[in-house]
């Protein structure tokens, strides 16, 4: 297979892997309900930009050493899992406040924001870093991923570097599509009785994701 015949073939794959239900799907779906789609922007460009850095290590080789490295790999898993509890937990806790704290939803529910939300742009973007460098099986499945399509007359990190942008200018696209459906009806998402609603149930997604990352083995 040659380089420019495997691009449908991963384009496709990339696709498929995106729309799967997973850590980043959850973090992106809640920013853009509560803070519309330039408050998902960030998080978007925060999982790409650690999606991109895994690529490239994986074409160094030194991904192979994480998921070979029990330390690596379970260092790597605790911390994912704790950050992704930690994001659930946070989000428990907003909807809990909320209970109490009818004249600020009310600004919120008319589309103000209420003090320190959302968060910057750059936290924004931190978070989705840390959802995806913060998780082994990412490394695992760049190993496996990323050779099938890279031809054997190709120098291996220039051609999985130029994979890389493709995935993530398709995974870019997607997701900056999927803010932008679920920003529309951010108004909606923004009232009271739906935020609290929205943040227990974005929350315990969260949470089990986190425990689920915990609890896995290789």
């Amino acid at each position: 297979m040659d380089l420019i015949s495997s691009l449908p073939a991963f384009a496709l794959a990339v696709v498929l892997i995106s729309a799967s239900p997973g850590p980043a799907m959850a973090l992106i779906l809640r920013r853009a309900a509560l803070h519309g789609f330039s408050g998902a922007v960030p998080t978007v460009l925060g999982l790409e930009a650690g999606l991109y850095l895994w690529a490239l290590l994986a074409a160094a080789g030194l991904t192979t050493l994480v998921a070979a490295s029990e330390v690596a790999f379970l260092i790597l898993r605790v911390v994912g899992a704790g950050f992704l509890l930690y994001l659930g937990i946070k989000a428990w806790r907003s909807a809990w406040r909320s209970r109490d704290t009818g004249k600020a939803a009310e600004k919120v529910a008319a589309g103000e924001q209420e003090p320190g939300s959302p968060p910057s742009w750059w936290r924004a973007f931190g978070e989705g870093s840390v959802v995806m460098l913060a998780n082994p099986k990412i490394a695992a499945f760049m190993i496996a991923f990323y050779p099938q399509f890279v031809p054997a007359d190709r120098p291996l990190f220039a051609t999985t570097a130029l994979f890389a942008v493709l995935q993530v200018a398709v995974e870019t696209v997607l997701y900056l599509t999927l803010a932008a459906a679920v920003g529309r009806a951010g108004a909606w998402f923004r009232r009271p009785m739906i935020r609290r609603r929205l943040d227990a149930v974005s929350g315990t997604v969260l949470v089990a994701l986190g425990l689920r990352l915990a609890a896995e083995s290789r």
